[in-house]
């Protein structure tokens, strides 16, 4: 049953990806419910997926029910608009693709998602493009600016990665995004959880500090006990000696 859903999800999101490409698609969920399925998917341009009065959305939930066989009226779909599409590695690497399939250089467009991840609030950035860029033998560059993890289970909460082939007239690029989630407390924009090696230093603005206006010493010394007897006894004078 696992695996049957895991290649149902794999199909759908490929199908995703190919079909919504130009309207920034950036992922899918699926939530099954006793009455029906819902799929909602995650994209840029949410009014493109929607079409003229719905008309894009019902062809795409047409399309879903016969291949999958779902009955008639058991699945929904759903456009929801990605929060912020510059901490979302599969929108870059859409948004590096469509830029490298353009004809713009590939410095320049690995160099504008790097600044535009980095604009946006992540910690870090990584872009690698690897495959035949000038030249007729293959090569990898990397571009990657600020902290990024790479392994541990805190690489596994913080790091959103994706990768794409392009097509180019040279051959096949391969792309890969890999962004650095800063930790947001809601939960909207990265992990709830800070990262393990952080340290918070709290000021208690001076409640419990006492002010020092004048060099003083304190004597850490303990203070030799005294005898009751001899501290309640008075002190008698002698009485002189007659001579």
């Amino acid at each position: 049953m696992f695996v049957a859903d895991g290649v149902f999800y794999a199909e759908l999101n490929e199908f995703f990806q190919r079909e919504l490409a130009a309207e920034g698609y950036s992922g899918c969920e699926v939530r099954v419910t006793p009455a029906r399925t819902e799929i909602i998917i995650r994209a840029n341009h949410t009014q493109d997926i929607l079409g003229v009065k719905g008309r894009r959305i019902r062809e795409l939930t047409s399309l879903v029910q016969k291949r999958f066989n779902f009955p008639d009226g058991t699945v929904e779909l759903y456009a929801e608009k990605v929060a912020a599409r510059g901490l979302s590695a599969v929108s870059q690497c859409e948004s590096l693709k469509f830029k490298l399939l353009q004809g713009l250089a590939v410095r320049r467009a690995a160099y504008s998602v790097v600044r535009y991840v980095m604009e946006s609030g992540a910690k870090g950035c990584e872009v690698v493009v690897s495959g035949k860029l000038r030249a007729a033998r293959a090569k990898a560059m990397k571009f990657s600016e600020g902290f990024m993890l790479h392994s541990g289970y805190p690489a596994q909460q913080f790091i959103d990665s994706a990768v794409r082939h392009v097509e180019m007239k040279q051959g096949v690029l391969g792309i890969k995004v890999k962004i650095m989630l800063d930790h947001d407390p809601t939960g909207r924009l990265g992990p709830k959880n800070p990262l393990p090696d952080v340290i918070t230093i709290f000021d208690n603005d001076g409640k419990d500090e006492v002010s020092v206006d004048v060099p003083s010493s304190v004597s850490k010394v303990a203070a030799e006990p005294v005898a009751p007897d001899a501290a309640a006894a008075p002190t008698a004078a002698a009485p002189a000696e007659a001579f």
